[in-house]
């Protein structure tokens, strides 16, 4: 059985500042918050939303993060829709894997779709990317959780941070209890969205050898 917890959305455009939230009680209901107006600071989106792009105050030296190695795929590798990626995986503070990542679509969706962010999501085109996930190194990662992130064809940002999913279309789901041995699997999506061109690359950013190169999988 698949543990969900409450759905929550949001929604920064950043490059219009505007900030848009909405929410599932369980009774259907959607609301929508502006971020304040133009002449004011914008707030920004949870920390939890966006890995940090802050280059580091001192110098890294010995505690810099090393690359991955031996059988896992390489920062920076790019890789084609349908393509099998192995990777390094972290859930919570404690537990440390290697999963597998297969994209196996970025669908594209409709404006309509994203009726549930209320009116300031109008001119917002949604994008599915759908993946199957499996445990390789054996650790119990029971209920963690995976977003890939979407990019513009050639990896530049598309200005839009989502956090939750579009149930019925692209559901979040977290990786099933059973997700504790090697070859167990499950399949899940990441929700994008743009106002701009088309998403095309779908971005793996986990941990911080990916942060900056991060394994990119396109059509």
């Amino acid at each position: 059985m698949i543990r969900k917890g409450r759905i929550v959305f949001a929604v920064a455009l950043t490059t219009l500042g505007l900030g848009l939230t909405a929410c599932n009680d369980g009774e259907d209901s959607a609301a929508a918050q502006e971020s304040p107006s133009a002449s004011a600071p914008a707030s920004s989106a949870p920390a939890s939303s966006a890995p940090s792009s802050e280059s580091p105050s001192a110098d890294p030296g010995d505690d810099a993060p090393a690359a991955p190695s031996g059988d896992v795929t390489a920062p920076g590798t790019k890789l084609k829709i349908g393509d099998r990626a192995v990777l390094p995986f972290t859930y919570g503070t404690e537990k440390k894997g290697t999963i597998a990542v297969t994209v196996t679509a970025i669908e594209k969706g409709t404006e309509a779709d994203m009726a549930p962010f209320g009116d300031k999501a109008k001119g917002m085109t949604p994008y599915y990317i759908r993946m199957k996930v499996e445990n390789v190194g054996g650790t119990d990662l029971s209920y963690a959780s995976l977003r890939l992130r979407g990019k513009l064809e050639g990896g530049a940002p598309t200005g839009v941070i989502l956090i939750g999913d579009l149930p019925g279309k692209c559901d979040n789901e977290t990786a099933p209890r059973d997700f504790a041995t090697k070859g167990a699997s499950y399949e899940t999506c990441s929700l994008s969205a743009t106002k701009t061109d088309p998403i095309a690359v779908a971005s793996f950013e986990e941990g911080d050898a990916y942060r900056d190169s991060p394994v990119l999988w396109t059509s």
